[in-house]
């Protein structure tokens, strides 16, 4: 069955403390996806920016130059960050563009798993 994208008014107007309705489990989920790789690209798009001095592209561009800053590094670690940034980016879009989405409650399961290991390893570089 494919989504109903006001499902995601609706969480919107909660999130807001506007509640009209509770917004249904699918949102909820689909939102976690996109709020975890929100999380992590930020994070990541900060240390390069404000330790590491680099010159973040405005827009769109900057999730593609993130990711890609971390996958041509040397640092194993790094590496690691870009292929699981890129991993979460792309499910991400699923989450917000695709009307059907299989497994979902594995998906918001494996993604937070992998932002919460990017989180961990950005605080030990």
């Amino acid at each position: 069955m494919n989504f109903e994208w006001i499902k995601y008014l609706h969480l919107a107007h909660e999130l807001g403390g506007q509640t009209l309705s509770l917004a249904n489990q699918e949102a909820r989920l689909r939102a976690a996806i996109s709020r975890a790789y929100y999380a992590v690209f930020c994070k990541c798009r900060n240390r390069l920016r404000d330790k590491e001095n680099h010159r973040i592209p405005p827009g769109g561009k900057a999730h593609q130059y993130v990711c890609n800053e971390f996958k041509r590094s040397m640092n194993k670690l790094r590496r690691q960050i870009g292929q699981t940034l890129e991993r979460l980016r792309s499910d991400r879009n699923k989450a917000d563009y695709d009307d059907k989405i299989t497994m979902l409650d594995l998906l918001v399961k494996t993604d937070l798993a992998l932002a919460d290991n990017i989180i961990s390893i950005l605080n030990k570089l």
